[in-house]
């Protein structure tokens, strides 16, 4: 049997899962862990954490599979992007808790780089907007912040990090410091047309050359896992960030094919192939792979808040048990909120907005409402704001025809059939919901030989589960996107 591991290590839980060649789930784990948030607008991980769970995850996932670590042909790595970490390059112990994507403490720092007029090249180098989003400013942060942090980075006594390198770091007993292509490219310190480290932007960002990775095609040769780990040495071969990763998953591999994850947030990308285009509508210009030296380009729309929004329907105003409550709740409403609205901008407002000062709001309570409807809410606004990024795509030229969605909110088929009426596009839902780990582990297949291109890779994992056709009238679409557009304009002046 020929296995391929995949880790996907990702904002609220780690996760491994072992794949068969023809693309289902032959083993899995999953480890569940907790952000911590010291102050307004901070997110911050325990690295040790996400190390931890990491390894017991993917041995979890091969007890799951039934197998050793030598039936493994190639491990694959996802990762939560943009999420900043600093280790001491002899003995990889972290100097400051991750800084993870959601953190928005260098707010006033970007606000500074765009009174300065930095926007425009920031732009044009790097495909992004300047925002507290990217690791750039993280990094800085902690170069800043962190005591000597800054001479000893000089010296090359540091490495810095997104999760995908410190796991390569730390799996590999510190043999490499490597990143690939997708992930350098959401640092915003990464040239996309040159494909390296940028010297106007390290310059830009007080960052200096010592302390970054090596960077990688995704399908690579990235080392291997130390032996005592999981009883054998397994060959690492793929990595890429989360999206990218089920921008691959989704077999969105010609240009014009968009997929849309809901995980965490929600991340809409819409392949371009081997053109960089610059969106008028604040969409980001990222990689979306890089083979053989070449690069795979897309425009990316970004959104902070989509599943998390559902935890804090659970967690913090305890309206429910668990996710699929939410679907319960859609369905006894039959989607009437009754005017009711939920901007769930808790660390801001994403594409196509770029706000970080935002902050959630509800709005059109009565004394009618009920704890259905603002739940149908908080779900519907996921919807919404997918609406929103597809609408920034079409002004772009970029119209989707089609949408194909993953991850762990697409279970929900009301909202399924919310997002093809809101966007009245076909949406197609995968028969393994798992793109992001099936992405990674398709690249790392590639890399062990049992595939010859991704291209073949796609055609034996990736398949179909469902299809959810348009069915809302216009009038109806019309209004309530009239609706949310006057809440999320209330958001924005608060």
């Amino acid at each position: 049997m020929q296995l391929t591991l995949a880790i996907d290590q990702g904002t609220s839980s780690s996760r491994a899962i072992v794949f068969s060649h023809d693309g289902h789930i032959v083993g899995q784990g999953q480890v569940d862990f907790e952000s911590s948030f010291p102050n307004d607008g901070w997110v911050e991980q325990n690295p040790e954490t996400l190390w931890t769970t990491t390894l017991q995850a993917v041995r979890t996932a091969l007890d799951d599979a039934a197998v050793d670590a030598s039936a493994i042909a190639g491990l694959g790595i996802t990762n939560q992007r943009e999420t900043t970490l600093l280790w001491e390059r002899d003995t990889g112990k972290c100097l400051y808790p991750a800084i993870v994507w959601q953190d928005g403490r260098t707010a006033a720092q970007c606000a500074a780089l765009h009174e300065a007029g930095h926007a425009e090249q920031v732009k044009r180098i790097s495909g992004l907007v300047i925002d507290p989003y990217f690791s750039a400013t993280k990094l800085n942060w902690l170069l800043e912040n962190v005591p000597d942090a800054r001479e000893r980075a000089e010296r090359g006594e540091l490495c810095f990090g997104t999760v995908d390198s410190f796991l390569l770091f730390r799996l590999t007993g510190g043999a490499v410091h490597l990143t690939d292509a997708t992930n350098a490219s959401r640092t915003q310190l990464y040239d996309l047309r040159g494909g390296e480290w940028s010297d106007e932007l390290l310059a830009l960002h007080a960052i200096p050359r010592a302390v970054l990775p090596e960077v990688r095609d995704c399908c690579s040769d990235f080392g291997q896992t130390l032996p005592e780990l999981f009883g054998s040495s397994i060959p690492i071969y793929g990595v890429a960030g989360d999206q990218q990763a089920a921008l691959i998953g989704q077999n969105c591999l010609s240009s014009g094919m968009t997929k849309s994850t809901y995980g965490t947030g929600c991340f809409l990308i819409t392949n371009t192939g081997n053109t960089l285009r610059d969106s008028k509508a604040k969409l980001l210009g990222t990689i979306a792979y890089r083979l053989n030296g070449e690069n795979t380009y897309a425009l990316e729309g970004s959104i902070f808040v989509a599943g998390v929004a559902i935890k804090w329907l659970r967690d913090q105003l305890g309206l429910i048990a668990d996710a699929a409550d939410t679907e319960v709740s859609a369905n006894a409403t039959s989607g009437d909120t009754g005017g009711v609205y939920v901007v769930p901008a808790f660390t801001g407002l994403g594409a196509p907005h770029w706000q970080p000062q935002a902050r959630g709001l509800i709005t059109g309570l009565t004394l009618d409402s009920s704890r259905d409807q603002v739940i149908t809410a908080t779900l519907a606004s996921v919807a919404y704001q997918t609406q929103a990024l597809a609408q920034a795509l079409a002004g772009d030229a970029s119209a989707i025809e089609s949408l194909r969605i993953d991850g762990g909110m697409v279970q929900n088929d009301w909202i399924c059939q919310f997002l093809a009426d809101l966007l009245d596009v076909s949406v197609q839902r995968p028969a393994v919901i798992e793109t992001t780990a099936l992405g990674v582990a398709m690249l790392a297949g590639v890399g062990a030989g049992l595939y010859p291109s991704l291209e073949a890779a796609g055609m034996a994992c990736v398949r179909p589960d469902r299809v959810f056709e348009p069915m809302m009238l216009e009038k109806q679409r019309a209004a309530l996107l009239a609706g949310w557009d006057q809440a999320v304009r209330r958001a924005l002046q608060d």
